[in-house]
């Protein structure tokens, strides 16, 4: 099925492998003048925190905590303000809290943010009226625009990347830490959601529950106004660790222990199309010490769903991988029984999430490309039944949404139609849900955590 790995691994040893969904840099003397500015550059994240996520994650995959990974599509180097960055966290806190509460279990938070730049693509190339350009492949790659002069690959872009995720986590470690994420400010604005959704009755017990469970701890003598654990929040991050140059400059050998680590994230994910077992990619993941995620496609089999998880966490690390099923609603049900069967088997102690997006993608009558929330429900349905007829805990689920009141999917509480799609259609690449959206969509999946 795959080749045999060769026991010496360095942050280099990707580059004798085959690297699919690499850009066409036009001059790459550039592209190693930026990487080596890169790897002079400080690390974004620390080799600790990359282990206190892999040690929460531990927790996932014994089923004694739940993951909620969230954001863009697409992180876009216009629009990442102080504004857009805070309602983005208040939407991943909100849901947070939600599905903490239903689910008796801390809920693990792990933003699709500060480094979620680089786009996969299933063509090189795209169409528009007759003309023929380079597909846009995220920011920090080329711009979106459709002329010959944006979809030139800017290798000074990588360095706008690193940068524009500095200041992200900066702002987010302060949003964090300084009262913003406080949990009766987030379950304020959970009450003010159930209040204004028309499926305000569906949700409003469980949002009574919150304000008595408040009121116990306070009865109980919990300082509910000074214990740090309310007023503070933990959010990691992560994205699809595509562009395998950007990577290794910014990989780092830890002085603690002497592992390597990728210090652009503290999570890094390899895509559907990149999960080669003999790739460039699979070489790579093998030997930083993150946690690492895989998403895991119809195509995928049990035995490659196996190999992947022999590749990545030979040793049965709890908490190092997570395996992110995108099957769709209508072949869940069939798909994953076999994969969660096989993995148990096997003992491999990985954390299974749910993305629900990517599997259930159409193209609307408007000409849109969309998902019907219905549909985005349907497969996490499916998910939670898989886990149950096996007896394997549904540890997370994976979600692209924005804070921005965005018209991009149909469906949910504000009912979103085809025809809406074009009054806020603004994401670079897939659609995502927006905040109301969102919050329904936590408040479904607390009800399946409930049960």
């Amino acid at each position: 099925m795959t080749t045999a790995l060769p026991s010496e691994w360095h942050p280099t040893s990707w580059r004798g492998f085959p690297a699919l969904q690499q850009p066409e840099w036009p001059d790459e003397s550039a592209v190693d003048v930026v990487l080596k500015q890169l790897r002079d550059l400080p690390p974004l994240v620390f080799a600790g925190e990359a282990r206190d996520l892999m040690s929460q994650l531990a927790a996932v995959s014994r089923g004694e905590a739940f993951l909620l990974q969230a954001g863009d599509c697409a992180e876009s180097f216009e629009s990442m303000g102080a504004v857009d960055i805070r309602e983005k966290l208040r939407v991943i806190l909100q849901m947070a809290v939600v599905l903490t509460y239903a689910g008796g279990v801390p809920t693990v938070k792990v933003g699709r943010i500060a480094g979620q730049f680089a786009k996969p693509r299933s063509s090189e190339t795209e169409t528009q009226g007759g003309v023929e350009l380079p597909s846009f492949r995220g920011h920090i790659v080329n711009d979106i625009g459709f002329d010959p002069e944006s979809r030139v690959p800017r290798p000074e872009r990588l360095l706008e990347a690193y940068n524009r995720s500095a200041s992200t986590l900066n702002l987010l470690r302060a949003f964090t830490r300084g009262g913003f994420a406080d949990l009766r400010r987030v379950h304020a604005w959970n009450k003010e959601f159930v209040a204004d959704s028309p499926q305000g009755q569906r949700y409003e017990e469980m949002a009574k529950g919150i304000d008595n469970a408040l009121r116990f701890m306070e009865a109980i003598g919990i300082d509910t106004y000074s214990d740090s654990r309310l007023h503070e929040s933990e959010l990691f991050t992560s994205h699809e660790a595509l562009l395998l140059g950007y990577e290794e400059a910014l990989t780092r050998q830890d002085s603690l222990t002497g592992d390597w680590y990728d210090c652009s994230a503290h999570m890094v994910w390899i895509g559907e199309r990149t999960r080669d077992l003999d790739g460039a990619h699979l070489e790579f993941f093998r030997g930083i010490k993150n946690p690492v995620g895989c998403k895991v496609g119809p195509t995928a089999t049990p035995e490659d769903v196996l190999a992947l998880c022999e590749a990545l966490n030979p040793d049965r690390i709890p908490g190092r991988l997570t395996l992110i099923t995108r099957l769709g609603a209508e072949r869940v049900g069939g798909l994953l029984p076999p994969m969660l069967t096989a993995v148990r088997d096997a003992g491999h102690p990985v954390v299974w999430a749910c993305d629900p997006m990517h599997g259930n993608t159409f193209t609307s009558n408007s000409g849109r490309k969309t998902r019907h929330l219905e549909d985005v429900a349907a497969e996490i349905d499916g998910f939670f039944a898989a886990h149950r007829s096996v007896g394997t805990w549904p540890g997370g689920i994976h979600l692209e949404l924005t804070g921005d009141d965005v018209t991009e999917c149909i469906g949910g509480s504000t009912e979103i139609a085809d025809d809406d799609l074009d009054i806020r259609y603004e994401t670079m690449c897939d659609p995502r849900l927006n905040g109301r959206q969102s919050l329904d969509l936590a408040f479904r999946v607390a009800e399946l955590l409930h049960l």
